[in-house]
């Protein structure tokens, strides 16, 4: 039973029965391999999101015309990575029992795997879209399957060949990348180049896509607040707008892709004490939501 949270998310106050979109946390970075401090996230996106306006200029959209309920973050064992992981399916799972599209905020990437995981169960040809600096295919890190820098391979062992689509890739050991280019993910290193062929033939094919943003794609000189900041990055615009290719196609804003759940992950923002990173993701945020209500 969701009960309506304190402090929301600009204006997304609609009851999680009328909402179409129920937004919510996962507080988590117990595998965080480099600077912790993902586990604040969420909270902070909440809390800082009041320096915005509702309405995008670049959408030309307003939150306040939609519906999104905001559940706040859940609570989650520290102590277990499984335990974590098990919450966040068993919510994400209860949302789309319910119809509605869960987006998620994290928290570190693995978050991520407990809501693939109960996507996967209600979409089982679920396919995959990925955009972050690094790889995430190994398929341990330090003797452990189960962390941030392996989510994308434990959701390639959900999914298997062909449904992993990686987008500006710039770090990871030579063997994930070699692992890539055997044909288990389609990787594309730095940029967003191919994005647009990709969405058109996700969406030609009518597959149930997730879409999972790590903010680190972005380079550190607009993005610093981050675990693992990683040199080389792209533009706060770049990925606005591979986020809008996703959801809505090519330049004639047709053919985009059936978007069945989404989240935005590693904000840290101890690591930026200016709070420019928060504020980039709470702008990005509130893109997503507007572009995920269309």
């Amino acid at each position: 039973m969701w009960e309506k949270n304190v402090e929301t998310f600009l204006e997304c106050e609609s009851t999680y029965e009328d909402a179409k979109i129920v937004l919510f946390g996962a507080p988590f970075d117990s595998t965080t391999s480099y600077r912790p401090g993902a586990r604040f996230g969420s909270s902070a996106i909440r809390h800082e999101s009041y320096g915005l306006e509702t309405y995008s200029p670049m959408l030309d959209r307003d939150l306040s015309d939609i519906k999104v309920f905001d559940g706040g973050d859940l609570e989650l064992p520290f102590g277990s990575t499984e335990g974590a992981l098990s919450a966040i399916e068993k919510t994400a799972g209860g949302i789309f029992a319910d119809g509605k599209l869960p987006v998620l905020l994290g928290g570190e990437h693995l978050v991520t795997l407990g809501a693939v995981r109960a996507t996967a169960w209600h979409h089982p040809d679920l396919h995959i879209i990925h955009f972050d600096a690094h790889a995430d295919l190994r398929d341990e890190y330090l003797g452990v399957q189960l962390s941030h820098a392996s989510v994308i391979r434990r959701c390639h062992d959900l999914l298997g060949d062909g449904r992993i689509f990686q987008f500006g890739i710039r770090s990871g050991d030579r063997a994930e990348f070699r692992w890539a280019a055997e044909g288990h993910t389609k990787l594309q290193k730095f940029d967003f180049e191919g994005l647009p062929g990709i969405v058109s033939d996700l969406a030609k094919r009518k597959v149930p896509v997730y879409l999972t943003i790590d903010l680190d794609v972005l380079d550190p000189s607009v993005f610093p607040g981050t675990g693992t900041p990683e040199a080389g990055g792209v533009s706060f615009q770049a990925l606005h707008d591979a986020m809008r290719t996703v959801f809505e196609g090519d330049e004639k804003k047709k053919g985009g892709c059936n978007v069945v759940g989404c989240d935005l992950v590693e904000l840290a923002p101890p690591l930026d004490p200016t709070g420019a990173s928060t504020a980039a993701a709470c702008k990005m945020v509130r893109e997503l939501l507007l572009m995920a209500a269309q």
